[in-house]
């Protein structure tokens, strides 16, 4: 995983293993990787893992079962998409909107390539 520099890297974990569970590449109940696991994994400080850890179980996200490890939440999709759609419209779109109105793109023009991405990526 390559980390970007705009963004602490317990974020950018999380954003990973939340995508990882929308997925469904982990699902729901199932054990993650341990700690070191990720660390090894990612290439980051055990400590980092451990921080992102505690933050995903605050959200209710992943679960840790004591001397067993950690487990995708029974209803982690729901709170993935909560967690991160509060992320996305108070930190993405002000972003996104700042730009449209700067370049003059329109939201018909917008809806039309996210349709289009749509299709070219999840052929839907």
């Amino acid at each position: 995983m390559e980390f970007r520099d705009n963004k602490a890297i317990y974020l950018q974990i999380s954003d990973y293993v939340c995508e990882h569970i929308l997925l469904q590449k982990w699902k729901s109940e199932e054990k993650m990787p341990s700690v070191r696991e990720m660390a090894v994994t990612l290439e980051v400080n055990p400590n980092t893992v451990m921080r992102t850890y505690e933050l995903l179980q605050q959200k209710n996200i992943i679960q840790n079962r004591r001397g067993v490890g950690f487990f995708v939440s029974p209803n982690a999709i729901t709170e993935v998409k909560n967690f991160r759609k509060v992320q996305f419209i108070s930190d993405d779109l002000p972003v996104l909107f700042r730009n449209m109105y700067l370049l003059q793109v329109d939201f018909n023009d917008l809806k039309s390539r996210y349709d289009a991405f749509i299709k070219e990526n999840f052929n839907a």
